[in-house]
């Protein structure tokens, strides 16, 4: 049973930081591409980064970087200069992907999700 638990969410205001960390369980860590989501009150889930197996990154915000520990089984999301509009419900995601080189943007890509932490963002 594959599980993740995110974790670094809160309250921060307007120009701050945060970071957000999803530990997985259940299977090998470095089998997994991953990815962060997130969800405002009223819109849709939208792609906010992913990381390969092999450490490759992309992130929508040039404030935030997702990165990965395979070691610690964790993946991260450093989000810096905090806007407002980054208030929402962030959410962690696995993809077993055979690929070494590749990751997913797409939410129906991925085959696990954590429960998600809250970020709110004060002006």
């Amino acid at each position: 049973q594959v599980q993740l638990v995110e974790s670094g969410g809160g309250l921060v205001q307007a120009g701050g930081s945060l970071r957000l960390s999803c530990a997985a369980s259940g299977r090998t860590f470095s089998s997994f591409a991953m990815g962060w989501f997130r969800q405002a009150p009223g819109k849709e889930r939208e792609f906010v980064a992913a990381i390969t197996r092999s450490h490759g990154g992309s992130s929508v915000q040039g404030r935030f970087t997702i990165s990965r520990d395979n070691a610690k089984n964790t993946v991260y999301l450093q989000m810096n200069s905090l806007k407002p509009e980054d208030t929402a419900v962030y959410y962690c995601a696995a993809k077993v992907s055979p690929e070494l080189s590749y990751f997913y943007t797409t939410a129906r890509d991925y085959d696990y999700w954590g429960q998600g932490t809250q970020v709110t963002v004060s002006s």
